[in-house]
């Protein structure tokens, strides 16, 4: 068995780590690394702005978390660290003094892999593919569609998408119903860890097993790769979370989101730059 540890924790939250700077890549962002953690920008408000890592490879030192803080600040951006608990609650109490406050949880879930473990393919009419070349665009306008976001920010996912779809190391499916594409899924491997992620079905197709089939496909996938470990992450008490659980997933632990603001001043020259 594989069990929840420090160990475990590094080798998945390293993973999502290297996932996250190859998206910053191939945006034309920066990414740093400091003190084991990866610092990485994508723009004052995406997601993707944050830190992976802190405390689990190396205790931070005041020194490292002001580099951290000023590499966010200067670019007027928020600071953002997923803090895994097997980091400690030293570093938790150190966060706190420091003015950061716990803004998301996130339940981390894997399952061992061996290439003897592939899934039986559930009986579905959805059929399931790669992403061929010049079909980056389909795939980011099936993904914003799933994610069916306000229309203030259906661009913003729109452009995540796009990145995704030609982010390197990423290997983006299709779920598709009869020769319709319906879903989007990605499946990254790195360091023996296959990271599943950018799960999306539209809505008018739901229900239908897209996310179950596409699951299915990743893992059999990765477990052919030589990957020992799949990981995906959900909010605590989803039916992401449900779902991932009823396919053999376990939870490693629950991460926690911390924040620290971006100043006042910063935050206002960079809403000026964009206008």
């Amino acid at each position: 068995m594989i069990f929840s540890d420090l160990d475990l924790s590094r080798r998945l939250e390293r993973a999502e780590a290297t996932g996250g700077a190859r998206f910053v890549e191939a945006n034309g962002s920066v990414w740093i690394e400091i003190a084991g953690a990866y610092a990485m920008f994508n723009g004052p408000g995406s997601p993707v702005t944050q830190t992976f890592s802190l405390g689990l490879f190396v205790e931070p030192t005041v020194a490292d978390l002001d580099h951290i803080e000023a590499f966010f600040h200067e670019r007027g951006a928020p600071v953002n660290h997923e803090v895994s608990p097997l980091a400690g609650v030293a570093l938790a109490d150190v966060l706190a003094r420091r003015g950061y406050r716990p803004i998301e949880l996130t339940s981390v879930m894997y399952m061992p892999l061996t290439p003897s473990s592939a899934l039986p393919h559930s009986p579905s009419q959805i059929q399931t593919r790669l992403l061929a070349e010049g079909e980056e665009d389909l795939w980011s306008r099936t993904s914003a569609r799933g994610w069916n976001t306000s229309p203030e920010f259906a661009e913003f996912v729109l452009a995540l998408g796009r990145v995704t779809a030609s982010c390197e190391g990423a290997i983006n499916f299709f779920g598709c119903l009869g020769e319709a594409p319906i879903a989007t899924a990605v499946l990254r491997c790195d360091g023996g860890v296959a990271l599943l992620a950018g799960a999306s079905t539209i809505p008018e197709a739901r229900r239908q097993g897209a996310q179950r089939a596409l699951l299915e496909t990743r893992l059999n996938l990765a477990a052919g790769r030589g990957c020992d470990i799949a990981m995906m992450c959900a909010e605590p008490g989803s039916a992401s979370q449900r779902n991932a659980e009823r396919q053999g997933f376990r939870i490693a632990y629950t991460r926690t989101k911390w924040q620290l603001p971006a100043p006042v001043t910063l935050k206002a020259q960079a809403t000026k730059v964009a206008i």
